[in-house]
């Protein structure tokens, strides 16, 4: 599977929306899109995701549950070059 950073910006510029969405209705993933991780600025406006997929359309069909309320940004990661530190 390939990895991604899927950067959401919050519109408003807060997560309260979201994360009262996200309590009424989980986070809404279609099968094939693997949730790994997250982490939220420290100004609460902007989340960011660490995803899994095989298949890019996923993502379209995950954002249509969200569009109202965030902006998406998603960047395909690759592994390390081997023997790499940074």
């Amino acid at each position: 599977m390939s990895r991604y950073m899927v950067i959401e910006r919050f519109r408003g510029g807060s997560s309260a929306a979201v994360y009262d969405r996200f309590a009424r209705q989980g986070r809404m993933l279609p099968d094939g899109l693997a949730y790994l991780d997250s982490w939220l600025s420290a100004d609460d406006s902007t989340c960011y995701q660490l995803m899994e997929t095989n298949h890019l359309e996923t993502f379209d069909k995950w954002f249509a549950h969200w569009n109202d309320l965030v902006d998406f940004e998603v960047i395909e990661l690759r592994e390390k070059p081997t023997g790499s530190t940074t």
